[in-house]
């Protein structure tokens, strides 16, 4: 029976997350196993929604499984299509839960505020280090920041410019969607543009793929996704040391491009809020370890972002 029951929960998020499957953002992972008591969950036959970052994609379908293993009347759907689709559809009304790669930006607070007239609350669910992949085959083992700026931004186009062999560098990245494009554009290319010759790819999957098939290739996204491919030691600037991406150096903060990796949500709905407690709770953040990203040092309280009218209550 227990097997049935396993089997039923992840019939439902799989079929829940068949655009995910269709968009090739490694939705394949052995979930893990759930220990905790039943949450407070949505109404059986009603789904509880999350859209937006594709980098987020493995994560939110593992949560979806575990709690909906954990509360069986649960159904719980998940798409991708970028951090900004997700808080867009958060602003039109049509999800419950945005995830998102980068914070959300002051527009988009002001359409809240001006479309929804209700609480938005901000909650980190994990850490993250965006990292800077290259093929396993490149000698290249660590770069600064400016010199990823300049290979981003057309300045550099061969790898015996930053240390590697003669060869024309590669460019892959994401598009203009992912709140990971817009956190590397603006903690790495100050805002600058990318080079035009920058393959933007749908998924930081892709952007694996490629590098792993490319021995010339370079890309960047979320550590989770750090396989078949090297991911490079950053330093700040010339006279720092490179620092790897690792739990350790993205809890310190010493990793240059480390980031938290958040969902935002509109009002007080009891089932979403239950979903989101469990999520930073020690079996959610279990599965965060799991998945390939880094816990949250403390399940931190949801945290307000913005709002157009007096917070509701959270508790």
């Amino acid at each position: 029976m227990t097997a049935m029951k396993n089997m039923t929960s992840l019939s439902r998020v799989v079929f829940a997350a068949m655009t995910l499957t269709l968009m090739a953002c490694g939705g394949n992972e052995t979930p893990g196993t759930s220990t905790d008591t039943a949450q407070t969950a949505p109404a059986a036959g009603k789904a509880l929604t999350l859209k937006g970052s594709d980098t987020m994609v493995i994560l939110g379908q593992r949560f979806a499984e575990e709690y909906m293993k954990a509360n069986p009347g649960a159904v719980i759907q998940v798409n991708g299509g970028g951090s900004g689709t997700g808080i867009a559809a958060l602003i039109n009304g049509t999800v419950d839960l945005a995830q998102s790669s980068r914070s959300i930006k002051e527009k988009e607070r002001q359409d809240i505020e001006k479309n929804r007239n209700t609480t938005l609350t901000e909650t980190p669910v994990a850490l993250d280090a965006l990292a800077v992949f290259v093929n396993e085959a490149n000698g290249v083992k660590q770069l600064s920041l400016d010199q990823i700026a300049q290979v981003y931004s057309g300045k550099v186009t061969n790898w015996k410019q930053i240390g590697g062999n003669d060869a024309a560098v590669v460019l892959y990245g994401r598009e203009n969607s992912s709140g990971t494009y817009d956190y590397f554009k603006e903690h790495v290319l100050n805002k600058g543009d990318f080079a035009p010759r920058t393959q933007m790819l749908a998924g930081t999957a892709a952007v694996i793929s490629a590098v792993a098939a490319d021995r010339n290739g370079i890309g960047y996204g979320g550590i989770a996704y750090s396989k078949g491919v090297r991911a490079i030691g950053i330093r700040k600037d010339a006279a720092s040391a490179a620092v790897e991406p690792n739990e350790g150096s993205v809890k310190d903060g010493s990793y240059p491009l480390s980031r938290k990796l958040f969902f935002y949500w509109i009002g007080a709905a009891p089932e979403v809020k239950s979903f989101v407690d469990w999520a930073t709770s020690a079996e959610g953040q279990s599965i965060v370890t799991s998945v390939g990203y880094f816990p949250l040092s403390e399940a931190p309280a949801a945290e307000t972002a913005t709002t157009g009218t007096t917070p509701s209550s959270t508790n």
